[in-house]
């Protein structure tokens, strides 16, 4: 792994907005019993018209670096996860360097791994860290999914949120703590499983794309909840393997908050209980990329991430792509 590379601070965003599983029933068929039942959810955060997801990500960016008692001058590397982007181009962390002030030579780029895509990020960054070429850097997990969901669609639009979370990297100050290792993995078997099939280059904008609501998240629920289960739990066996840990020594676990019977059932799978699982799904709903950042500033300012203890991180997502991570405190 090289350098030691720690989380120095956090941060995370959520709009003002909320929609209430009773809100979605006078849009939708649907009731919060059923909402409830099935997901676990029982509201999520809405952004405003003029909140893109830039500014969810400029917000939560904001108060990762503040946390770190770092200033935007100390950043040199930013990696933004999301499948909401303000616009195909430009990416939306350079819309989030000229929001922060970062410094005009700051690496900027976005990454594109659904859920997952945190993930993903915090390796590349971590990996950018530990070779030297960089000095502090900014990993954030943004999405506005309000903007991409076909709100006549029951299956899909009571699942997302809006939402943004963020983590400053910088070398750790102490060796054995800071992130321990990523596993990090894809299987393109089948990526109509969950997508947004329109505005690409596959299916351009067009008359016949917006007739067929093709600009919109489509999902198979039953198969992408198998794939989850199979490939958060060999994520977490295979991640837990290499560092000679057990179950039992993992202090907190913070896995993508898409649903509760996915972490139920990964919790019965790897034997770690349920009350070291963070879950704040029944507030934000899925807010995808965001969905770990947010959930492990929460975690961090509510006590449950302890010096020395070790935290272990699990995602998936469109792709699909799935990972895993240690993290000691």
């Amino acid at each position: 792994m090289g350098q030691s590379i720690a989380i120095l601070g956090t941060g995370s965003h959520a709009p003002a907005k909320i929609l209430s599983n009773q809100d979605l029933a006078k849009l939708v068929d649907t009731t919060d019993e059923w909402i409830t039942s099935r997901t676990g959810i029982r509201e999520r955060r809405i952004a405003g018209a003029h909140e893109p997801s830039s500014e969810l990500a400029a917000r939560a960016a904001a108060a990762a670096v503040a946390d770190a008692r770092l200033t935007p001058a100390d950043i040199d590397l930013l990696v933004l996860a999301t499948v909401t982007g303000d616009m195909p181009m430009p990416s939306t962390a350079c819309l989030v360097q000229r929001k922060l002030g970062l410094p005009d030579g700051a690496m900027c780029f976005d990454v594109n791994a659904a859920c997952a895509g945190f993930m993903y990020a915090l390796e590349v960054a971590r990996a950018l860290l530990a070779a030297g070429r960089h000095r502090h850097a900014l990993v954030v997990g943004a999405e506005k999914f309000s903007s991409f969901l076909d709100w006549e669609d029951r299956a899909t639009c009571v699942l997302f949120g809006d939402g943004a979370g963020a983590v400053v990297l910088g070398r750790a100050a102490e060796p054995g703590r800071g992130i321990l290792g990523c596993q990090l993995g894809a299987d393109a078997a089948d990526p109509a499983l969950l997508c947004i099939p329109g505005g690409g280059s596959a299916h351009p904008a067009s008359a016949h794309s917006l007739a067929h609501r093709q600009h919109f998240v489509k999902m198979k629920g039953r198969e992408v909840f198998k794939f989850a289960v199979r490939a958060m739990a060999a994520a977490a066996r295979e991640i837990l393997e290499q560092h000679q840990l057990a179950a039992d020594h993992i202090g907190c676990v913070i896995s993508h908050q898409a649903n509760r019977r996915i972490i139920e059932t990964l919790s019965a799978d790897l034997g770690i209980p349920m009350d070291r699982f963070v879950i704040n799904l029944d507030r934000h709903g899925n807010t995808g990329a965001a969905s770990i950042p947010l959930a492990l500033d929460e975690a961090r300012r509510a006590g449950r991430l302890r010096p020395g203890e070790v935290a272990l991180l699990l995602a998936f997502g469109a792709g699909l792509t799935y990972g895993s991570a240690l993290i000691r405190w």
